[in-house]
């Protein structure tokens, strides 16, 4: 075992923070060898029952879970900041170009790497990501997430119309290549695989079907698309799915709907979508920064909470502008203050942290197994300065509680901030 003495923000399970000025964070093996959280709380409490742990001071640091990342796009690293005039005109112009290179194992190596590299460099240690249409592409992002120990979640896209030669892919082969991904990678250390239409009206009926019946046949194994991010995209979905009552029923008329379901954006859905997110046990992957940069809309955080339904943050890279959760955290203020029914909602810097951190990891199904500090969880933890820069340490210094600290992290943080990322 080794302990960490430094000040430690973990959460309750009812969303509240906790937060140990003089705390103390020991982890060590569980029953599996897995690297978890032994025991947390104040340092002068739990220090006397640890004696002989070998214990790490960390002065004026703050020890915190590691981020979350809901939903992600790999092969869109090198597509972030291309300008464009929405969605539909970005996918074409700058993400399907890129997408088709994934089909070079060495391409796909290559980003792998650095892709991961940004990841943790911001202070995310599990994510959610796309992969393309190429199974070399979750072949390259598992292995190196697998190298490095990191709970990741990926998997190869289905598009099998409506899509450029170089990325669509052929109905039944793909559902193979999908089936072999999952008995591949799914469940192998800290891996998971996600089913993943990359959104209604790129996929076949037949595709969609095919992917309702993996998801049945692996019940374990999570689903990831989009949903009603654009308004011409939602056109274009009820259009090509007349029979469906809305957008979101599309999945859920295929199976497509259930726990461990993560859908991005969930922007323009009515009541009865939101009632279908709560009863199937789906969740949203909000990504503000990237509903700004392409003009989508706001994703509306009281709706979201009035009806009851899951949800937590996420960069959207490369539609999303930044690999920082303190800048999503951010651009989330942004929407919660602009973009709601209720006018002016100003969510708490509690709240924001904890959707990028317990609140993704309960959207995911993994509440108390990462996302958190409490005992038993996966000891990915992040060690942040809160005075990485002179105007940040101006600012924190001068906090007089737990959410003007947070704040100030959130408003002026960056890379900067995180000094040290442990994978358990």
């Amino acid at each position: 075992m080794k302990a960490y003495r430094a000040a430690i923000l973990r959460f309750t399970d009812d969303q509240t923070a906790v937060y140990e000025r003089d705390g103390l964070l020991v982890v060590g093996p569980d029953a599996q060898g897995r690297n978890v959280v032994r025991a947390v709380g104040d340092y002068n409490a739990l220090a006397p029952n640890y004696p002989g742990v070998a214990v790490e001071h960390l002065p004026g640091r703050i020890i915190a879970p590691g981020f979350i990342d809901l939903h992600i796009h790999f092969p869109q690293t090198d597509v972030i900041g291309s300008p464009a005039a929405g969605l539909l005109p970005w996918l074409e112009h700058y993400t399907f170009p890129q997408e088709s290179r994934f089909a070079d194992e060495a391409h796909a190596r290559e980003l792998a790497i650095f892709f991961l590299d940004e990841l943790l460099r911001h202070g995310v240690t599990s994510a959610l990501a796309f992969g393309t249409s190429h199974p070399s592409s979750v072949n390259a992002l598992m292995a190196e997430a697998q190298r490095r120990d990191m709970r990741l979640i990926a998997g190869k896209v289905l598009q099998d119309r409506h899509s450029p030669d170089g990325v669509r892919d052929e109905t039944e082969q793909s559902l193979v290549d999908t089936e072999a991904l999952i008995r591949k990678w799914h469940g192998v250390g800290r891996l998971g695989y996600a089913i993943t239409p990359r959104f209604a009206p790129s996929c076949s009926e037949a595709q969609l079907r095919g992917a309702g019946e993996l998801a049945a046949r692996y019940p374990d194994v999570w689903i990831q698309s989009h949903v009603a991010e654009n308004l011409d995209e939602v056109k274009w979905a009820r259009e090509l799915f007349p029979k469906s009552r809305s957008y979101l029923a599309i999945y859920d008329d295929f199976g497509l709907l259930r726990e461990r379901a993560i859908y991005a954006h969930c922007i323009h859905l009515d009541e009865e979508d939101r009632a279908m997110m709560r009863a199937t046990g789906a969740a949203a992957a909000v990504s503000p920064t990237s509903n700004l940069f392409l003009g989508s809309g706001f994703f509306d955080y009281a709706l979201a909470q009035r009806a009851g339904f899951k949800y937590g943050l996420a960069s959207d890279v490369g539609g999303g502008t930044s690999f920082s959760p303190f800048h999503t955290m951010l651009a989330a203020y942004y929407v919660g203050r602009e973009g709601c029914s209720k006018p002016g909602l100003s969510l708490s810097p509690q709240h924001l942290w904890w959707q990028h951190t317990g609140g993704a990891a309960q959207a995911l199904g993994l509440q108390g197994v990462i996302g958190n500090l409490q005992p038993g969880c996966e000891a990915d933890f992040l060690v942040l300065d809160p005075a990485a820069t002179p105007l940040l340490a101006r600012r924190t210094s001068q906090a007089e509680s737990l959410d003007e600290l947070l704040f100030s992290l959130i408003v002026l943080g960056d890379d900067r901030v995180i000094e040290r990322v442990q994978i358990g």
